[in-house]
């Protein structure tokens, strides 16, 4: 399957990208860190290599593909809501178990799911609805949905850009220690969302 989605990627470059980002941010089974950094490893090649893409505007795509499948994961909680995710949510994943977990998050770091879901695995794909569903207003959730999309695309895109041709190798070490590093961006959330709450509030609001 991976290589498969790698060969559409070299084949249809930015038109793929674009859909497969846009589809498995709807919930769809694709390896998105892996498809970015690939595509990040494409942009390494000399100019005119029959694969070779653009970093910029790799990035570019990465973000508008990644948006555009948050922004349909949205209006889908917000218009259907979760009995339709309920019956029909396993055609994208969205098990129950899953729709718990990404339920609980939102509950505990509210809007500041949204943004730092993108780096825990089963969970980036489904806080999308469930921000849908608790009807947060679009804007706000466009922000937040944006300025996540943005850091994870640079992350990987440019990973893959520097690290070139080893950008297998070192995907599967970071796939490895996964469960490490979702702990990691837990802590991470936690402290963001004590040091928001504790500072910026008190100076917005005194």
């Amino acid at each position: 399957m991976l290589d498969w989605i790698l060969g559409v990627i070299s084949v249809y470059r930015y038109w793929a990208l674009f859909g497969l980002l846009g589809f498995g941010m709807v919930g769809l089974p694709v390896p998105d860190e892996t498809l970015m950094t690939f595509a990040g490893y494409l942009t390494s090649l000399p100019k005119g290599a029959p694969a070779y893409l653009n970093y910029s505007a790799t990035l570019a795509v990465c973000f508008a593909g990644s948006l555009s499948g948050m922004t349909v994961s949205y209006w889908i909680g917000r218009k259907l809501g979760r009995p339709f995710l309920d019956k029909y949510g396993r055609w994208v994943r969205l098990s129950e178990k899953r729709l718990r977990q990404a339920e609980a998050w939102f509950q505990r770091y509210g809007s500041w799911t949204v943004s730092f879901g993108y780096w825990v695995p089963g969970v980036r794909q489904f806080t999308c609805y469930i921000a849908g569903i608790s009807r947060i207003p679009f804007g706000r959730y466009l922000a937040y949905a944006g300025g996540g999309a943005l850091v994870w695309c640079v992350t990987f895109v440019t990973l893959g850009h520097i690290i070139g041709e080893n950008w297998r190798a070192i995907m599967e070490t970071i796939h490895a220690y996964a469960g490490w590093f979702a702990a990691a961006v837990t802590v991470l959330v936690a402290v963001a969302a004590a040091i928001w709450l504790r500072f910026f509030r008190r100076k917005l609001w005194g």
